[in-house]
This record gives structure tokens, C-alpha cells and sequence, in this order.
């Protein structure tokens, strides 16, 4: 089950490289967080992905299981072409047919399990994006407390002391602010919607009209 809530989206959270608070009568103190990793350790998203397996189950058994047929008819593709790759005379040409129906079939399957995967995905991202938006607080709470001024993703740092992370505390930060989180997206939603959304537009007085 793992696997297969890894495979949405978590390419919908927008995440900075990194966070500073500037602070001119101090040292900048440099400090690394696993944004991604404390956004899928909080309590709301793992309670959430346990939730889902209950609200959701129909649709993952139903994706499951069409996911499981369609890799039984692929897998004599796949071993046809290992089998023909081994033999003396096989040349790239050769094996071209096979090779492209592989990649035929690979593609009819992701059109299929698309659409029901669709509703897992949705519902994940609608809860990832629900924690995504206390994610800066979150950040700014625990640099606040191990008074960093400087926050960098690990891939971003040639070397550092574990003891500069911090992601454990940004999980314990997002407990505090996003205990739970809807797994039940509203009518219509989509991913991002929450920054698309246009500012509310201001009122301009009425003007009262000109005496003849």
C-alpha cells in the first residue's frame, strides 16, 4: 500500500530550498529539514493514508486488481524479449518489435489504471496540500525554537552534522498545527487551488451622479 500511495502526488507540493530569517545582530545559524519527509511523517498524513485505505478501499481493491491483470498479460511480452535478447544472432533491430510492444502495452496500461487511480491521488493531494499551507508556519516555529536562521534540504548541504536537523521538529510542529486532515476533497477541487485563488475584490464606492 506503500507503493502505491507513493505513486501520487506528492509532485504537487511546491516546497522551497530553503528558508531564511535574516537577522542582523546574529550569527546566522544554518540548520537542514526533509520538507517532503515531515510532510509525509505528520500525524494528519499518516492518519489520513489510514483513513483512506478504509474510505477508499473499493477504489484501490478495483485499481489492485486491474493492476495485477494487465501486469499478467504484460509479463510474457517481457519475457519473450529477455529470452529472444539472449540469443546469439539478436541485433537491436531484431528485438525492435518486441521492444515496442512492450512499450505499446506499457502505455495502454497507464491509460487503463489512470482513471482509477485518479480518486486515490485526488484525495491525496487534497491532504497534502492541506498540510503543505502550515508548512512555512510549522518551518518558522521550529527555527524559532533552535534559533536557526538558515534552513537548507539535506540534497542542498555538501555535508552536515545530524544534529542540525531539524525535520523531527517541523513534524512535531505540524502535529501541534494540522493534527487531522479531510480526506474527502470538495466538489471540483483540484491541486493548487488554494494559491490559485484570486484576492477578493476590492469595493469601490459608488459614485453618486452628477447634478445637471
Amino acid at each position: 500500500m506503500k507503493t502505491l500511495f507513493k505513486a501520487a502526488a506528492l509532485a504537487a507540493i511546491t516546497i522551497p530550498a530553503a528558508v531564511a530569517i535574516p537577522t542582523a545582530a546574529q550569527a546566522q545559524t544554518v540548520a537542514v529539514a526533509d520538507l517532503e519527509r515531515a510532510v509525509q511523517q505528520s500525524a494528519a498524513f499518516v492518519n489520513a493514508m489510514t483513513a483512506m485505505k478504509t474510505t477508499y478501499k473499493a477504489q484501490i481493491d478495483a485499481f489492485t486488481a486491474r493492476q495485477t491483470a494487465l501486469n499478467a498479460e504484460l509479463q510474457p511480452l517481457v519475457t519473450a524479449y529477455q529470452t529472444a535478447a539472449q540469443q546469439p544472432n539478436a541485433t537491436q533491430a531484431s528485438l525492435a518489435p518486441q521492444a515496442t510492444a512492450i512499450q505499446t502495452k506499457r502505455a495502454q496500461m497507464q491509460t487503463q489504471l489512470e482513471p482509477l487511480y485518479q480518486p486515490i491521488a485526488l484525495a491525496q493531494a487534497y491532504v497534502q496540500e492541506q498540510i503543505v499551507q502550515r508548512l512555512d508556519a510549522a518551518v518558522r516555529a521550529a527555527m524559532a525554537k533552535r534559533r536557526a536562521t538558515v534552513v537548507l534540504r539535506p540534497e542542498a548541504a555538501v555535508f552536515f552534522d545530524p544534529s542540525t536537523d531539524m525535520t523531527a521538529a517541523v513534524v512535531a510542529e505540524l502535529n501541534t498545527l494540522i493534527p487531522n486532515a479531510q480526506i474527502t476533497p470538495p466538489a471540483g477541487w483540484q491541486p493548487g487551488q488554494a494559491q490559485q485563488q484570486p484576492a477578493a475584490p476590492t469595493t469601490q464606492p459608488q459614485q453618486q451622479p452628477q447634478g445637471r
